[in-house]
Order: C-alpha cells, then structure tokens, then sequence
C-alpha cells in the first residue's frame, strides 16, 4: 500500500517534472554564470554548481529545499573570501553553510 502510493507520488506527473527541470537548469545556468564573476570565480566553477549543487539537494532535501535565491547573497560574501584565501575555502565554506542550513 506505502510502496503504490509513493511510486504514485513519485511517477504522477513525470513530464511535468521534467519540463520544470529543464526550465529551471536553462535558467540557472546565466544566473551560475554571473554569480560566479561577482565571486571571482572562474565561471566554470559556477556551472558545476548549477549541476552539483542542485542534484545533491534533489536526493536530499526535497522541493523545499531546492530554492536558490540566496545565490547572489552568497556570491557577495565569498568575494572577500576567495581573493584572501583562495577556491579551497569557498568548498569548505558552501559546504558549511550547507550543514547549517540542514540543522536549522
């Protein structure tokens, strides 16, 4: 009974959910680009976190976690960051920022 109900969850509405994936990876895709300038960044970084970022949080987090909009908050704060102390610590800051969103 669980097992029926969830494949119904998860399959009812495959074209739908595929149309929105495809919407939202053709927008964020300009929106990765730009960030990662205002950080500094190669923009190939940016791109693989476009694709990274999001799927990680697929598994994971669901829809509700899916929201993106903090993107330009964080591009802003990691600037100071990458120039002083290079690429390595934006992983370990994104990842720390990460678990923090996951405990609260």
């Amino acid at each position: 009974m669980l097992l029926s109900s969830t494949r119904k969850d998860w399959l009812g509405n495959v074209r739908g959910d595929v149309l929105a994936g495809i919407v939202v990876a053709l927008a964020l895709i300009p929106e990765a680009i730009a960030f990662s300038i205002i950080a500094g960044v190669d923009p190939q970084v940016g791109l693989y976190s476009a694709f990274c970022i999001p799927l990680i949080m697929a598994f994971f987090g669901g829809r509700p976690a899916m929201i993106s909009s903090s993107t330009g908050a964080m591009a802003l704060l990691m600037v100071t960051l990458v120039k002083d102390h290079g690429l390595q610590y934006l992983l370990a800051a994104s990842v720390l920022t990460g678990v923090f969103q996951l405990i609260a």
